[in-house]
């Protein structure tokens, strides 16, 4: 049993994310990296646990064609949890912006170290 395209493009979807995670320093292209590694993870799973011919599970229809509605309501959680956590990003990133007036991870730490030395 081999991936499938939907499987290939989420680990490369998902890696491409980890690359500009680990790369770049600026705190708002590292929240949108974790946001498309969240949706490659949705999407790999959602395209793993797929059957080819499954209908939705609605009365009336066989059961061995039915689609399993577990891993679907899964990812939908998934997706608010995700869409929670960018939102807490974002008000963090918000509130260290507007105490240090940078973008870049490095340089907010080296504010925070200066303002810890003189405390």
């Amino acid at each position: 049993m081999g991936f499938g395209f939907g499987e290939i493009m989420s680990i490369v979807l998902f890696f491409i994310a980890f690359y500009g995670l680990m790369a770049r320093r600026n705190i708002l292209k590292s929240i949108i990296c974790l946001g498309i590694m969240e949706v490659s993870a949705i999407l790999f799973f959602i395209t793993m646990l797929s059957k080819a011919n499954s209908v939705p599970p609605i009365y009336g229809a066989a059961p061995e064609q039915m689609a399993d509605p577990l891993p679907q309501a899964l990812m939908i959680t998934a997706i608010v949890i995700g869409i929670c956590v960018t939102a807490v990003d974002l008000t963090l990133f918000i509130s260290l912006y507007h105490r240090y007036r940078t973008t870049n991870w490095d340089k907010a730490k080296t504010l925070e170290m200066k303002e810890r030395e003189d405390a």
